[in-house]
């Protein structure tokens, strides 16, 4: 019988850059699913304030070398690796120097969002797929963590639901106390259309902020996580609303066993 193979998506995951709740999950998390039997490949941004030497990340040369088109514009596609040995696990980098060179990971050096958030999540979104479709990888799972990654959810069930590699694919969000205030641009809907993907499935981001990304997220999975104790009280109706299998909150000691308990519930 083969392995499931679980692709996780991560907003961020130390050592990589500083400890939080989410960063702490997307450390332990794939490593104690790989120690249960699973097969994981894992991704994050490779924003400017990862330390390349110190981590000892190097390119991916086979992989890297496309183009995405976002804007009207072209964005060359790096892919970056490195090994947390103690693991005995790689994670995958998606790199741009026009969105991930600057010192910074989603706000600069006079505290503000960056302009281009909704640009770098789309390119960030849409690398890891045409990544792991170069990877010849099929998923089971496609679990992602955070809003940072609330497009892979979209694009997997819009524009690559006739991929092989996907068709079958469940998607599992998990959802944090990770809101930011402000807004997206008014255009950013229009930026983020492939192929596949109809504006008038959009609604939840009429409000342009980072809550509709969550609900958008939520909207287009199998299943939903509860990654905090606390999170927004009108995203957590919205879940309930949804009906969507959704597994509660759990502390980080007992989450390896109930996530991968969720993950066979919805493949079963």
């Amino acid at each position: 019988m083969e392995k499931t193979k679980v692709l996780y998506v991560s907003q961020e995951i130390t050592p990589f850059l500083p400890e939080t709740e989410q960063s702490r999950i997307g450390r332990q998390l794939p490593q104690g699913i790989q120690e249960k039997g699973k097969e994981i490949r894992t991704f994050m941004p490779r924003y400017g304030s990862v330390n390349e030497r110190r981590n000892q990340l190097h390119e991916v040369i086979r992989l890297s070398g496309m183009n995405l088109i976002i804007n009207d514009t072209d964005h060359p596609l790096i892919i970056k690796v490195a090994s947390i040995q103690a693991a005995r696990m790689q994670v995958y980098f998606i790199d741009n120097e026009d969105y991930f060179h600057r010192k910074f990971v989603f706000r600069g050096k006079d505290n503000h969002y960056f302009k281009d958030n909704d640009e770098r999540l789309i390119f960030f979104s849409r690398g890891v797929i045409e990544t792991v479709k170069k990877l010849r990888w099929a998923p089971d799972v496609v679990h992602c963590h955070g809003w940072f990654t609330s497009l892979v959810p979209l694009y997997l069930k819009k524009a690559f639901h006739d991929d092989p590699l996907f068709a079958d694919a469940k998607v599992v969000v998990s959802v944090y106390n990770d809101d930011l205030s402000g807004s997206l641009p008014d255009d950013f809907a229009r930026k983020l259309l492939i192929e596949g993907v109809n504006p008038d499935e959009l609604g939840v981001l009429s409000g342009l902020d980072y809550l509709s990304l969550n609900k958008l997220a939520v909207q287009m999975a199998d299943g939903v996580i509860i990654g905090s104790e606390q999170i927004n009280p009108e995203l957590s109706t919205f879940i309930a609303q949804s009906g969507k299998p959704t597994l509660a909150f759990h502390s980080e000691d007992k989450i390896v066993d109930a996530y991968s308990d969720f993950y066979d519930k919805l493949l079963d």
